[in-house]
């Protein structure tokens, strides 16, 4: 349990490639005074440190980082922009470096391949692939050496090393060879050069580390993206209003001043199309707001005196003066931004197989290659130092990681590759790995189970004739509600040749909280709500109520149109459920899957949608940081939750998740935030995307495998172990083959991802 007197705080780690990095940082940073709790993920490159400043401080964690080889700093708050778009800019650059890199090295390395397959007994062959390896290994590959040494000096390792050693020791053993070849034909043995080695280990490792790259690139613009809800600047009313005013003062004065500067209590001016600046109360005028950033529904909000607005929202028509009730970090928006960043900050479940071995497997490949010149030397005085030296050097060159560097990214470009083809995008390894362990899945309602906007979903008639159809659109078309808006499109679909002429509307009034009213062609019409329906004695066909009734216990709005004598027509708004929905809930629910739909929708309506996709567990009312606590609350039982959502308001929810799903019709932020993004927006696609998971992940791990399993068996023959039985010492060029070999079986298995099945 955490003491009072500690404090949280997040870190930026710089010089992490590897768990072994990840592991060293943690231990260093637990085992200071003062410390309770830290957590350090490599994937964000970040640790949280929970610890008492009374006892330590955050200079001396950074020293005791640094003393271990490794960065600390401080890590910029959500809302500094500046900041933020600084480091952005950074690991952009940082990232197009590592990209020229790998080209680079790519280029060079194929022809040196070429050659030591097909070209290598050609006179001058080995110089040509000693002067296309040099720059790959001491140029475009210093960065391995450089890690290497750096944690050397600390007594440390890690795949850098690893792969610093085998490349190094490949590249020196083939120059030898290459300039001095005497020394080992006086031996009676013949040289060979192995710079394909080293150049191919480094181009394809440095390959890999593109990959991982551009996924951790997505991490801070979905943050940049987020603080993009707010405005720069905010329209400051310089002048006190009285408490009874209802509409906004002609001639206020207004400044026009940094977001920065708002205090709770300032009155700021929001016009037509600006976003809310802070989170507040409505002082005077009124108008519609789009909150669907915030609440994920489509329908926008009507924000009258006394209305709450909320920071990042969308004002539409109308205008109105607020006052600033939180600023800053109090924010709901700063709230969801800071659920993203605790979110995606958090210690990753699944680290890389590769890279946990790794811290283990480096110093035992050495000490096997050391002891099996040792032995050599001690065993064999005769010819034991040359049978040794050769001994160590095979060693080394099969030991090279080589498929282990290729195991997970070929089986990633091919699963990704699959999976465009099926409009599946798929970010990470990190998703891959956590997709097969799903068994609970959480759905927003609007725009992933239904399809996002309000649609018109039943229309009957008491009287239709031409002119109560064009009244009815032209009073909509008036209209500022967001209801209208989808009346007007109707109308304008199946019967453009009527809304074309369509009448002027005279004494046009809106009627608060009921609807509105108007004169058409001589007659006044009304279109509204059952309240307003009900304030007028007029005849009302028992049928067309009945319809009613039942459109409206199905949770859907339905909107009257009557003159002052009878009914003539109603109309039943709605957000529709995709045509795709039910199928894809009954094939998780047959697969095993427990499936949940969360809203911020009323309970009328969850429980209508729910019923209508067969979804057995529902929860309505649900605001975006409560999303987020409900996929902890199944996390703490347990459970393995996959997120699918399409929206801002998912984005705290789809970082908590295990695995993160954004529909690709949504919002960029969803979409950043998440580990895969159904492109299409076609929810049937989930079944597959998980499929596809667990088809790659597979193929990972036998990559994996098989990569290992060739070091356990390549080592020992390398070393020698056969000699004494049969007489078999491994050449180096066939540890060479053998090595090339492995690679090849690897992409071989990858290649496997592009025959499978995932729709089935």
């Amino acid at each position: 349990m955490e003491r009072k007197s500690t404090i949280r705080q997040n870190f930026d780690v710089q010089g992490m490639s590897c768990a072994a990095c990840s592991a060293r940082v943690e231990k260093t940073l637990s085992r200071q005074p003062g410390v309770v709790r830290v957590a350090v993920n490599l994937a964000s490159a970040t640790a949280t440190v929970t610890y008492d400043p009374s006892v330590c401080t955050s200079d001396a964690l950074r020293r005791a980082v640094e003393a271990v080889g490794f960065g600390l700093m401080p890590r910029q708050e959500a809302f500094a922009s500046a900041e933020a778009e600084e480091k952005v800019a950074e690991e952009r650059r940082r990232y197009r470096a590592l990209r020229r890199r790998t080209v680079w090295a790519v280029a060079l390395a194929l022809p040196v391949a070429v050659i030591a397959m097909a070209f290598a007994d050609r006179p001058y062959a080995g110089y040509v692939m000693w002067l296309l390896a040099t720059p790959v290994v001491f140029i475009l590959g210093r960065s391995f050496y450089a890690n290497a040494w750096r944690l050397l000096k600390h007594r440390a390792t890690n795949m850098d090393t690893l792969v610093a050693v085998s490349t190094g020791i490949a590249y020196t053993f083939s120059v030898f060879n290459l300039f001095f070849p005497d020394f080992w034909r006086s031996r009676g043995i013949e040289p060979h050069v192995y710079f394909e080695a080293s150049a191919v280990i480094i181009a394809f490792i440095l390959l890999g580390r593109l990959l991982e790259a551009r996924a951790k690139s997505r991490t801070t613009g979905a943050i940049k993206k987020l603080m993009g809800l707010q405005p720069p600047t905010v329209n400051l009313v310089d002048e006190p209003l009285s408490d009874d005013i209802k509409q906004i003062p002609a001639g206020l004065p207004i400044l026009s001043e940094p977001l920065k500067k708002v205090v709770v209590g300032d009155l700021l001016l929001v016009r037509p199309g600006e976003r809310v600046p802070v989170d507040g109360i409505v002082v005077c005028g009124q108008s519609y707001v789009d909150e669907s950033m915030l609440s994920g529904e489509p329908m926008a909000v009507g924000k009258r005196t006394g209305s709450r607005v909320l920071a990042g929202t969308i004002n539409q028509r109308g205008s109105f003066i607020f006052r600033a009730g939180q600023v800053g970090r109090d924010t709901l928006l700063a709230h969801i931004i800071h659920a993203v960043q605790e979110a995606q900050g958090s210690k990753a479940p699944v680290q890389k197989l590769a890279d946990r071995i790794a811290g283990i497997f480096v110093p035992v490949i050495m000490v096997i290659a050391l002891l099996s010149f040792v032995s050599w030397v001690l065993l064999a005085p005769s010819d034991g130092f040359t049978h040794g030296l050769l001994a160590l050097v095979t060693v080394l060159i099969i030991a090279c990681p080589c498929a282990l560097g290729l195991a997970t990214p070929t089986a990633i470009m091919v699963g990704i590759g699959k999976g465009a083809e099926r409009g599946i995008l798929i970010k990470d390894a990190k998703s891959l790995e956590r997709a097969r362990r799903v068994d609970t899945v959480v759905l927003d309602k609007t725009g992933t189970v239904t399809e996002g906007r309000p649609q018109v979903t039943a229309l009957l008639w008491n009287r239709q004739t031409d002119r109560n159809v064009i009244a009815f659109y032209a009073l909509e078309k008036r209209s500022e509600h967001p209801l209208a808006e989808a009346i007007v499109q109707y109308w304008e679909t199946v019967s453009p040749r009527l809304t074309e002429n369509a009448s002027p509307v005279e004494e046009f009034e809106s009627l608060t909280g009921r609807g509105i009213r108007g004169r058409v062609d001589g007659t006044i019409y009304y279109v509204g709500n059952r309240r307003l329906l009900d304030e007028h004695t007029i005849a009302v066909d028992p049928l067309l109520m009945l319809e009613a009734d039942r459109l409206e216990a199905e949770a859907q709005t339905v909107v009257w149109l009557f003159d002052e004598y009878e009914a003539l027509a109603v109309a039943a708004v709605a957000d529709r459920v995709k045509s795709t929905s039910v199928k894809t809930v009954s094939r998780l629910q047959h697969q095993g899957i427990d499936v949940y739909l969360l809203t911020g929708d009323n309970e009328v309506t969850a429980r209508a949608i729910a019923e209508q996709t067969c979804i057995h567990h529902y929860r309505a009312n649900v605001l975006p940081q409560e999303k987020a606590a409900f996929i902890a609350r199944l996390q703490q039982e347990g459970k393995t939750v996959a997120m699918v959502g399409d929206g801002i308001n998912d984005s705290a929810a789809l970082a908590q998740a295990d695995l993160s799903i954004a529909m690709g019709t949504g919002s960029d932020i969803a979409m950043d935030v998440a580990g895969i993004t159904l492109l299409r927006g076609d929810l049937s696609k989930l079944p597959e995307a998980l499929n596809l998971s667990r088809f790659t992940v597979r193929t990972i791990r036998q990559n994996l495998f098989w990569a290992f399993v060739y070091n356990l068996i390549g080592v020992p023959v390398a070393a020698g172990v056969l000699y004494p039985v049969c007489g078999f010492l491994l050449n180096p060029m066939i540890a060479g083959a053998a090595m090339a070999f492995s690679s090849f079986s690897v992409v071989t298995n990858s290649l496997r991802l592009k025959r499978s099945r995932p729709e089935l």
